[in-house]
Order: structure tokens, then sequence, then C-alpha cells
């Protein structure tokens, strides 16, 4: 073996030597490191749904995570829900798959849109929001920064009802309420009530009528040129289905002799995990598998940024207010004259010199206005009934 090892140093040449130490220094492994790093911290996503009762938000999030949230869940009665109000419930649940564990948390608005007066029925939701923003805001201006807890809201899938002609005004008011808060998704919810060409213009209709209102909902990232076909076929595939037609389902069904998780019709059946059926397989792709981590870099650097900028100035703002209070007048240097100016006081000076007179017009070494004495005319020479020894002795 030390003949062989022998042997080849003797083939291999200094410069050959020279290239190799040159090729690779080791820095490559780096997202290996960061990989081994996240893997064992763990990752969270909270992820919001809202909508008005009935469109299968709770089946959707089975469907989309396989998980059941909702095993204590009770029904409420009609006449519960009449006098229901908007609340804000979490659920969270550990997923672990291949070794990565995700800490998934879930906020449903249960009662939104389902009184008859829905105006600000979105308030309770934007000050849940708001309250996340501020907890993490104080936890990170705090003094202990290590187990900071994340539960900004990261998305928000609004479920849109496929049984009108577009957004109604408690669509269009929750999202222009929360577009610069959380990053919106829209969703046609129970797509299998609408064949294709129904569902077609409802989409072409809700994107028109979201540009109409001014409405910012959550933009895909542009690929870069140096992504493969498939990611950016991909890419076009998501921004053409946007806003997703959807269909969530927890059983499974025995169709064409494999079994499937959807829906069993008297007319046939519905496949969620069908691209031809629905927008599902789109949808769990990019909340999951390729947009996840933008989704919180998006939270983060702009919905949180703008949060926090704006507290800032808050703040900034009532200390100046505070500070003007305590000296409401304030201490500015006076202006050095300029030789203009100083030779206009001269002259004035003169003038006002010659008005009064030089010798008895002067009492004292005081001019006229300073001793508090009035008229023009000069003043007559004092005259004392004793001597005194400012006064020269009688000849």
């Amino acid at each position: 073996m030390s003949t062989g090892l022998r042997y080849k140093s003797k083939l291999a040449t200094p410069e050959d030597k020279q290239d190799v130490d040159k090729q690779y220094v080791g820095f490559a492994t780096l997202p290996n490191q960061v990989h081994r790093k996240s893997v064992k911290k763990g990752f969270d996503f909270t992820l919001m749904v809202a909508g008005e009762s009935g469109l299968g938000k709770s089946t959707l999030v089975h469907s989309l995570f396989l998980t059941d949230l909702y095993k204590e869940r009770k029904l409420l009665s009609a006449e519960e829900r009449i006098s229901q109000t908007v609340e804000i419930l979490k659920h969270t649940v550990d997923i672990e798959e291949k070794g990565v564990k995700l800490k998934l948390t879930i906020v449903d608005t249960p009662g939104f849109g389902d009184a008859v007066n829905n105006s600000e029925c979105w308030k309770p939701i934007t000050d849940y929001v708001d309250q996340q923003f501020e907890q993490y805001f104080r936890d990170e201006s705090g003094l202990n920064r290590k187990n900071i807890q994340d539960n900004r809201v990261h998305c928000c899938l609004y479920f849109i009802s496929p049984f009108g002609h577009g957004l109604r005004p408690v669509d269009v008011g929750f999202m222009k309420a929360l577009h610069e808060k959380v990053n919106i998704v829209p969703l046609i919810a129970k797509a299998d009530c609408l064949v294709p060409g129904e569902i077609r213009k409802l989409k072409e209709r809700i994107r028109e009528e979201i540009d109409k209102f001014g409405i910012h909902v959550y933009q895909f990232p542009e690929c870069d040129s140096d992504e493969d076909e498939d990611f950016k076929q991909q890419d076009r595939e998501l921004k053409e289905s946007a806003p997703f037609a959807v269909i969530g389902s927890n059983t499974v069904v025995e169709a064409k002799g494999q079994r499937v998780r959807g829906r069993l019709y008297p007319w046939g059946i519905v496949e969620v995990e069908n691209q031809a059926h629905c927008d599902f397989v789109k949808l769990r792709n990019m909340l999951i598998r390729t947009h996840m981590h933008d989704l919180k870099d998006v939270t983060c650097d702009v919905h949180y940024e703008n949060y926090r900028a704006h507290c800032i100035q808050q703040m900034t703002s009532k200390l100046t207010q505070d500070s003007r209070m305590e000296s409401p007048i304030p201490i500015l240097p006076l202006p050095t004259p300029d030789a203009e100016t100083e030779k206009l006081i001269r002259m004035k000076d003169e003038e006002v010199g010659g008005e009064w007179g030089a010798g008895p017009g002067w009492v004292g070494g005081v001019g006229r206005s300073q001793a508090g004495l009035g008229g023009g005319r000069p003043r007559p020479p004092l005259t004392h009934t004793a001597p005194c020894r400012s006064c020269p002795a009688p000849s």
C-alpha cells in the first residue's frame, strides 16, 4: 500500500496539488450546517382561516395537514349562531414528517359574517393581528431575546362564497382592513358546486374586483433566471390559478379501483387531489412546499416592519411633544447683526442724541428716557438752597 502511495505521489505534480487546494476550501458545507441547525430547532407557522360558516374551512385544514384540530368542537344550533359574535380560537399542533418538526397554529374566526349586520365584524380580527405584532415588538425590545415566540399571523386563507357573483361588501371590507397586516390568499370555497366554465368566470370577476377596490393580496415572487423550467412552469400555473378554487374532504372513497380522498355524488366522484377537479394540490404546494418561507419573510420584512416603524414614529412624536410642553418657548441664540444693521443703529442713536441735547438735557449721565423725564426741551440747571459738595462755593 505504501508503494502505491509513493507511486501516486510521484505522478502528482505540485501544480496539480495547488489546483486541488484552490478548488475546495470548505464553505460549500454551510448550507448543510444551516439545514442541521434549522431541523434541530424546528419550524413554526401560523395560519388564519376566515369566512362565513358552512364554507368548509375546517375540512380544508384537515385535508391540507392530514390532522384533526377540532376534536372537541361543538356544533351550534341555529339560535346560537344568530346570537354568536366573532371569536378568535387558536389550535396548535406539532407535526413531524421525515424528522422535520413543524409547530402549526391555526387561528379560526367562528361567527364572522354570520350576523344580519356585518359592519365592522372584522374589528376583532384586526385587533388580534395587532396584538400579536405588539407582543412580538415588546419581546424583541426586551432584555431577554433568546426564546421569542413568534405568534404573528403569516398567512390568511379567506374563503369566498361560490354562490354569489363576485365579492360581497363584507369580503371587500375584510380584505381592505387586513391587506396591509397579513398575507391574504383568497379562495373560492366548495368549487364542486360550479362547473369549470363558471369557475373561470368567477375567477376573472374576483380578479377584476380586487384590482378595482385596490386590495393587495399575496403576490407570488418572481422566479430567478437561473431556475429550472419545471419550477418556472409551476410558478406560472400558480399565478394563473389564483384565486384558488378548492374542495375539502375527510373521507376516502374508491374511484377506478383506487382509494382517494374525495366526495361521492350520485353523478360521480370529486377527487380532492385531482388537478382537473380543483386547485387543492396547487394550494397545498404553494402553502407548504414552495412558499411557506416566503410568506414568513413577507410578514417579517413588510407587514411587521410597517407596524414597527409606525410604533417608533408615534413614540418619537410623543417624546418630542412632551419636551415641547416642558419648555413652551424655545431659547434660540440671538442673531449677530451685520455691518449694514450696525450702521443703521448708529445713525438712529445720533438722531436721538441730537433731539435730546447734550449738556443740560442729560441728568447725572443718564438720558431722559432712562431717568423718566418727558418733553423735548432741555432741562434748566439745578439750584440748591444750601451749599453742597457738588456746587461751587459762592463768591
